[in-house]
């Protein structure tokens, strides 16, 4: 289903807006107050389910009470099941519980639905807001030679910032993404009059690499993609995949200093050093580059990341 962005009910919409107001302001139990009186008059409410298990969960950092963080998790469990394609983002709230039955944190639709409504105001609040600069770091993170790729794949490319900033080193450019928003902002971009990209393809990262026939790409990009996957490892199988004997694969990502990969409250997951570095063997890549770098800040802080620089070994 889509996100519903009314119940359908003016009173419950109104609840739920001051239920909204409440949790912003850190007032857990107003919030759910108030969300719960909106599921009164509109029980199939997905949003107004997802806020009250975020009140019912903030509650339970408060208290310290089990009981709460149950009731979060059959709040968040209700919303899922009402919207199981999950636009909402619900199951990164239930990873993170423990909760989740196995599934991926963040489903597509809701990468998708994210995204789509971002697009509008995207690349002001990223590079203006968050100082980002990931698309420079990496650009200038590959090596001088060659000195240009004849085929080059942006993955998850957006509204284009990484294909802007390689397109002079690139022959041909394809960008695929999960958002038609950011797809149509990337179409209209031009360089040196002509399109920015010379074919773009919307749908999953996965997917997408899948259908690319093997050994066809001298370059894969991924700017500030892979902090929307857990697992590294099938991610670079298919990029090895697609890429010719000693072609290069480059992107950035979160991290942090234990093991695996940690899902953060900022939906975004964090991937050690060892993570990487064991993903990229079992690909056959072989690791150029692993740098510690500051992609974009949060809350007025840099958030810790990598750049990481890869070549293909198996022949």
């Amino acid at each position: 289903m889509a996100t519903q962005h009314s119940s359908g009910d003016l009173l419950a919409d109104r609840r739920y807006r001051y239920a909204e107001a409440c949790l912003a302001d850190g007032d857990h139990a107003g919030a759910a107050d108030l969300a719960e009186q909106a599921l009164e008059i509109a029980p199939r409410y997905a949003p107004a389910w997802l806020l009250l298990g975020r009140a019912r969960e903030g509650l339970a950092v408060q208290d310290g009470d089990p009981a709460l963080r149950a009731a979060a998790t059959r709040a968040y469990a209700c919303a899922l099941d009402i919207d199981p394609d999950d636009t909402l983002g619900v199951r990164a709230h239930l990873v993170r519980l423990g909760e989740g039955a196995g599934l991926p944190a963040l489903s597509p639709a809701y990468v998708r639905a994210l995204f789509d409504g971002y697009a509008p105001r995207f690349e002001r609040h990223l590079v203006d807001g968050l100082g980002y600069v990931g698309p420079t770091l990496v650009r200038d993170a590959l090596p001088p030679v060659p000195e240009r790729f004849e085929a080059a794949l942006d993955l998850g490319c957006g509204t284009g910032l990484m294909g802007a900033a390689i397109r002079d080193r690139v022959g041909h450019l394809t960008g695929v993404d999960l958002s038609p928003g950011m797809l149509s902002l990337a179409r209209a971009k031009r360089h040196h009059g002509q399109p920015l990209y010379d074919r773009l393809a919307e749908g999953d990262l996965m997917a997408f690499l899948a259908g690319e026939p093997p050994d066809s790409a001298d370059l894969c990009l991924a700017a500030d993609v892979l902090i929307y996957v857990a697992d590294l490892g099938p991610v670079l199988e298919r990029v090895a995949r697609v890429l010719r004997p000693v072609g290069l694969a480059a992107f950035t990502v979160q991290s942090h200093d234990g093991d695996g990969a940690r899902l953060g409250a900022d939906g975004r997951y964090a991937h050690a050093d060892s993570h990487i570095t064991e993903a990229a063997s079992g690909a056959g890549l072989e690791i150029l580059m692993l740098r510690p770098a500051d992609v974009r800040r949060e809350g007025g802080r840099p958030v810790p990341g990598r750049i990481v620089v890869l070549h293909r070994t198996r022949q």
